[in-house]
């Protein structure tokens, strides 16, 4: 069994844990020592991280909607799709037309980045989180 220490993804407090692999697969969490943020403790989220890595829904690639069916596609076109859309809403609509839902699994840094994204780029407030903990 190898170890990895990594930062949780659960919500954006950034908790190191180790990661436990076994044969190329996660099996296991626990925390880290000596990290300023989790000091030896993890929530129960923490605990139990990986085990939505392997689960057999979970999306690994982006989907798009085409003749009423999601197919699988690249990031390139996904991302192009995404862009289009959303310069026709807005140009149709109006920038307030738009609203972003941050993720609780991203890092604090990133729901920054993504709250400037929407007001500076979108020309939007309308942004929420929802980490409700």
């Amino acid at each position: 069994m190898k170890h990895y220490l990594t930062t949780c993804c659960f919500c954006g407090c950034g908790c190191g844990l180790y990661l436990h692999v076994t044969n190329g697969r996660v099996v296991g969490s626990s925390p880290s020592r000596n990290h300023p943020v989790s000091r030896n403790n993890l929530c129960v989220k923490g605990w139990h991280i990986h085990e939505f890595i392997h689960d057999s829904g979970r999306l690994t690639r982006p989907l798009v909607r085409k003749n009423g069916t999601l197919v699988h596609t690249d990031w390139d076109e996904a991302l192009e799709l995404t862009a289009e859309r959303l310069s026709g809403t807005i140009s149709t609509h109006g920038s307030d037309a738009i609203g972003v839902v941050s993720s609780a699994k991203c890092t604090n840094e990133e729901n920054y980045l993504l709250q400037k994204f929407t007001r500076a780029v979108l020309s939007t407030n309308n942004v929420d989180h929802c980490a409700r903990l």
